[in-house]
């Protein structure tokens, strides 16, 4: 299972084995595992403003990329871009429930000790939500991806699912198959 950022704590909480969901292997890419209280007080504040409304997809569309950091490598047009957003009697919101933002910093070391499956975390070298050092000092193994951000995936698939193969072992993840 490859989750990305909030995706990826939701990836390690499936791999604990609470859920009826069979996990092979997990890997976290671009989860924020430091959080200052500046940061958690601000998330706070998103989770309860109320969703913003917009009078065009595009202005919605544009919204979207911004805060998901997509902005410059996806076009509004894009259809990738289409479940990010809600249409409701002809204005536009994002989809995202901002009471998303109320789940504050995931608890890793709980996280990481209750996978049953084999764990890999991830980043873009340019990805500030997390350094090198932050993603090591969890005592998984963790891989690098060359030159991209925090939205490895979208910026470069190809080098994104290449380098996970390679540190897996040559399989899609770092799990038996």
């Amino acid at each position: 299972m490859l989750g990305h950022s909030l995706g990826g704590v939701v990836g390690l909480a499936l791999a604990s084995g609470a859920f009826a969901v069979p996990v092979q292997a997990v890997i976290g890419l671009g989860i924020k595992v430091a959080w200052t209280q500046e940061e958690l007080d601000r998330a706070q504040a998103l989770a309860r403003r109320p969703p913003a409304w917009f009078t065009s997809r595009d202005e919605a569309a544009a919204r979207y990329l911004r805060i998901s950091g997509l902005a410059g490598l996806l076009a509004a047009t894009d259809p990738a871009v289409d479940p990010g957003l809600a249409e409701q009697h002809g204005r536009w919101r994002l989809a995202l429930d901002p009471g998303a933002f109320a789940v504050g910093a995931p608890d890793m070391t709980q996280l990481l000790a209750g996978s049953q499956a084999p764990v890999m975390l991830a980043r873009g070298e340019h990805d500030a939500m997390s350094t090198d050092e932050q993603l090591a000092r969890l005592g998984v193994p963790v891989v690098t991806l060359p030159g991209l951000g925090h939205n490895a995936h979208v910026e470069s698939p190809r080098l994104a699912i290449t380098v996970l193969r390679e540190a897996g072992g040559g399989r899609a993840g770092p799990g038996p198959g």
